[in-house]
């Protein structure tokens, strides 16, 4: 009997799962979780009735399969007749939508929102994607405007290019010196803590590579054109999206669903159970030994097929049979950045321009914090009293930094201070706040990533493994090319192919892997 272990029960993990119980029926199935909480990633903290969404998940994808997935679980909302989308005031009783309903879940609604995303860079509020507008070259004044378009402008007829090597050389052939040394380089520099210069290109090409001034351009006149929106959005580029779907309860809640369900059909899911130890024999898998995370009870799970989401650089040290000694050397040189946000309940806002945002890229470089939600946007049901904002102060570091171990008494008020400095709250309106960490949200494109392949390589030369989602294959991937992952090698697993490379295909080229 097939007996599949799944590590992970994040967006990839569950996703596997699902799929193998649909494909395969009745499959031997056990998915080990460290968290005390499915979702990954994608889950959703509640913290006093308040939720946060950890990192901001937009519900979109290029991929008619994923998109079809979603919503086979949660019911979607229609846009509304005069495509304004409410935001303060649209909550509504939950109690009285599950009044002699018992057994529906009447939360499971996914709700049409449009995105409105700004930059705050010396105290102004800029479009994000920047948008060719009066509004934007009204803030830049003439002469920046000027600088920019020339900046630009050298990018496209240059005809002895320098060759992209890192992410600054990226950023500045996309969108020209001085767009990127205002708009590109304070924030991405606080996500990785590292110059630009010293970033591979490849996070660009893979998170912004369909993005330019000549398309941000072309999406700006096509939206003076109204017309009837369409959630798929299949003409813009994912950075150009006008509306995405959103779980009402948060990403976490379409997880939990799914979690539901597969153990439902079968599926155990091992809650607080962390990986001590991977048996290869023959070059295969043959079992997975966990500790729990509480108790220190070990067990041992049977497996003569492994999916695995856990982050690259733990799996191989974790693996028995040692890789060679170059390989571990690389798996153990990969570096990650953490990710802590400050959940902020406040009665009001000093910048009220913000109101209707749901987030903001904090461009200003004399404050740590690097991007701000405004959670009552992405959803009125995150917030316990609708009459208040709920804020997510986003910070990025490394989980051995100073920062990461400072008090989380010291956090709040930090994030409090740098709130107030920037001018959008002020701390006496300030009613209760919180601190949320995630280690290693964000592989990085930097350390010993230089030598992947040969990780990759030893990855797939073991026949019985197959790498998933974000961490799982040091891939700074987005939740539906997680989910596209996990896809591909239950189909590659079912199939008994052991060729992997389309799997690692996905989200590497102009197209997502799923419509070629």
């Amino acid at each position: 009997m097939k007996k599949v272990v799944i590590i992970g029960a994040g967006p990839a993990g569950l996703t596997a799962a699902y799929e193998l119980l649909q494909k395969e029926p009745g499959i031997d199935l056990t998915i080990i979780e460290q968290d005390k909480q499915v979702g990954g990633l994608a889950k959703t903290v509640e913290y006093k009735g308040n939720r946060i969404d950890i990192g901001g998940h937009r519900f979109f994808s290029k991929s008619d399969k994923v998109m079809d997935w979603w919503m086979n679980f949660f019911r979607i909302d229609d846009f509304p007749d005069n495509g304004e989308l409410k935001y303060q005031g649209e909550k509504r009783s939950i109690k009285a939508q599950q009044a002699g309903n018992t057994g529906v879940d009447n939360n499971a609604v996914m709700l049409i929102r449009k995105r409105s995303s700004r930059i705050l860079f010396k105290k102004k509020l800029f479009e994000y994607p920047i948008k060719l507008s009066f509004s934007t070259f009204r803030k830049f004044g003439f002469s920046l405007t000027i600088r920019v378009l020339l900046s630009y402008l050298k990018q496209r007829i240059n005809f002895f290019p320098k060759k992209i090597v890192t992410l600054e050389d990226f950023l500045i052939r996309r969108f020209g010196r001085s767009l990127y040394y205002r708009f590109f380089k304070t924030y991405t520099e606080k996500v990785w803590g590292k110059p630009c210069s010293e970033i591979s290109y490849e996070w660009g090409a893979q998170r912004i590579r369909g993005v330019s001034l000549r398309k941000i351009a072309k999406n700006y006149f096509k939206q003076i054109i109204k017309r009837k929106p369409d959630i798929r959005q299949k003409d813009k580029e994912t950075s150009l999206v006008e509306y995405f779907m959103y779980p009402r309860l948060g990403p976490g809640h379409m997880w939990e669903q799914v979690a539901l369900q597969v153990t439902e059909r079968g599926c155990k899911i091992q809650m607080n159970e962390r990986i001590k130890h991977i048996s290869s024999e023959n070059g295969k898998v043959n079992f997975v030994e966990t500790i729990h995370t509480g108790t220190g009870n070990t067990q041992r799970y049977e497996a003569n097929t492994l999916f695995s989401s856990m982050a690259v650089k733990d799996l191989v040290a974790c693996i028995n049979k040692k890789a060679p000694d170059p390989i571990m050397g690389v798996a153990a040189g990969l570096e990650y950045r953490s990710f802590i946000t400050v959940g902020i309940l406040v009665n009001r806002l000093q910048m009220n321009e913000i109101a209707k945002d749901t987030w903001l890229y904090i461009q200003e470089p004399d404050v740590k914090i690097g991007r701000l939600q405004i959670f009552n946007n992405w959803s009125p049901w995150l917030v316990a009293d609708e009459s208040k904002f709920w804020l997510g102060a986003e910070y990025f570091c490394s989980s051995g930094e100073a920062f990461w171990q400072m008090d989380e008494g010291a956090i709040r008020q930090l994030a409090i201070a740098e709130l107030e400095q920037i001018g959008i709250i002020r701390a006496a309106d300030v009613e209760d706040s919180v601190v949320v960490k995630e280690p290693m949200a964000y592989p990085g494109y930097f350390g010993s990533y230089s030598r992947f392949a040969e990780v990759k390589s030893y990855l797939d030369s073991i026949p019985n493994l197959y790498p998933i989602g974000r961490n799982g294959m040091h891939k700074y991937n987005n939740q539906d090319h997680s989910m596209l992952t996990a896809m591909e090698a239950v189909d590659l697993f079912l199939s008994g192919q052991t060729n992997k490379s389309s799997l690692w295909d996905i989200n590497t080229e102009e197209e997502y892997h799923e419509q070629k």
